[in-house]
């Protein structure tokens, strides 16, 4: 019999951890072995009982949980998904090595508590396979690649992430410079946090980035990020491309779905595409890449040593959707390299 997932449940409330507890106990694939109510407690804890995964609140007293993730991770490369209310202190928890984050309910309907249950669940599991402990880059303005790309009107890049995919597509635009082709984007993430997302990449690179809408036009210099709980295709008249988001069932079980906008780019621009799989658990995307590749675009997929979860860049390379594989790092070049080919 497979060994149960150990998880240590921190988080302030009493009332709260032993809904946790409960919640988590029911699935027969996880074993709550501990709980604290704050990071010191937390910290010793790690050491009786060797945690496979902890879920932790952001807002604690004594130390907040990305203070306690900026000492933890390097210490004890643990993965952590983190349990917090809406706010843009996820990407901070992120950014300091927590592998993925869920959201408390704000409403009093036990639907959604189960839901959150679920989804928590799910996230833990995913979590207990993550590699963690490398390197977290703060959000600052990077070097950018400058100078090297003669734009053709055609070109058009698309990227799709899911766990892991907030530091990965980071690691990727902060290089770009506001001479790459226009980018389209779907990271596997809820809505309003999206936006946030966009908005905090905006502000750390020198490309214009935001959350897309319907009818924005794919240039030069912008990146356009699909909105949580929507679906994001290319559409195309004569050279221009413009997205369409929109409402629909999940592909893959996402939404946003990464093949659904692969496969959009396959039919609108062909040859003229480049395509990047990144970090993520599952194998959405790896059909639409393979869609690209055979239309001839350029693919590219983030290797095993440098994914937080090497899930969808696998499926993708097994079935030969990817052309060229490389580590995290150099992926903005390969990008600039195939520009310049």
């Amino acid at each position: 019999m497979k060994r149960k997932i150990r998880v240590l449940v921190v988080d302030d409330s009493i009332v709260f951890r032993e809904f946790l507890l409960r919640g988590i106990g029911e699935d027969s694939m996880l074993e709550v072995v501990a709980t604290a109510s704050d990071p010191y407690m937390a910290r010793d804890k790690i050491l009786e009982f060797e945690p496979d995964v902890m879920t932790l609140d952001v807002e604690m007293p004594r130390m907040n949980g990305i203070e306690f993730l900026k000492k933890l991770i390097p210490q004890y490369p643990l993965p952590v998904v983190v349990v917090s209310a809406v706010s843009e202190n996820i990407f901070d928890a992120l950014n300091a090595g927590a592998v993925d984050f869920v959201t408390k309910p704000d409403a009093k309907s036990s639907a959604n508590w189960e839901m959150f249950i679920r989804e928590l669940i799910i996230k833990i599991k995913i979590a207990a396979s993550a590699k963690v402990g490398r390197l977290k880059r703060e959000y600052v303005n990077g070097q950018p690649i400058t100078g090297t790309v003669s734009i053709k009107r055609d070109r058009i890049i698309a990227i799709g992430a899911s766990t892991g995919g907030t530091e990965a597509i980071f690691e990727v635009v902060r290089s770009f410079s506001r001479d790459i082709p226009g980018v389209v984007i779907v990271l596997h993430m809820p809505p309003v946090f999206t936006g946030m997302y966009a908005k905090r990449l905006n502000n750390s690179c020198l490309v214009e980035v935001k959350e897309a809408e319907t009818g924005d036009t794919v240039i030069p210099g912008r990146v356009l990020l699909a909105p949580g709980d929507h679906h994001m295709r290319l559409n195309r008249n004569g050279k221009v491309y413009t997205v369409e988001c929109f409402k629909g069932d999940r592909v893959n079980g996402h939404c946003p779905s990464v093949d659904v906008l692969f496969d959009s780019v396959a039919a609108k621009a062909g040859a003229a595409g480049i395509g990047v799989i990144l970090t993520g658990m599952g194998y959405d995307g790896a059909k639409g890449l393979l869609k690209m590749r055979q239309a001839g675009a350029n693919t590219i997929g983030q290797d095993a040593q440098s994914s937080v979860v090497y899930g969808m860049p696998k499926v993708a390379y097994d079935i030969g959707a990817v052309s060229k594989q490389v580590p995290l790092e150099r992926i903005s070049r390969q990008i600039y390299s195939i520009l310049t080919e």
